[in-house]
């Protein structure tokens, strides 16, 4: 498929291709010259999508478990003398 370059540099890409590589109104996408002349056109990953999948990853591994949030923060602060983790 053939498109046409604008005056301000701008290219519409074909629905069609629009479609195949699932891109949309608002996407990024990465634009990259090869040393041969092509051009490649990529649709960059939603950042707050994939933070998302990387901390409901994380989530699931539960790497702390039997602390509450304010105990493990209690005990990055220092605050715990004297007490055992889990007791008031």
């Amino acid at each position: 498929m053939a498109t046409k370059v604008t005056i301000k540099g701008q290219v519409t890409l074909p629905k069609k291709v629009r479609e195949a590589a699932g891109i949309g109104p608002g996407d990024r996408v990465e634009v990259r010259a090869t040393a041969t002349g092509a051009v490649l056109i990529e649709k960059k990953p939603d950042a707050l999508a994939e933070y998302e999948t990387r901390l409901r990853a994380l989530m699931a591994r539960r790497p702390i478990r039997g602390v509450t949030t304010d105990e493990l923060m209690e005990e990055s602060r220092g605050e715990t003398k004297g007490r055992t983790r889990g007791r008031k």
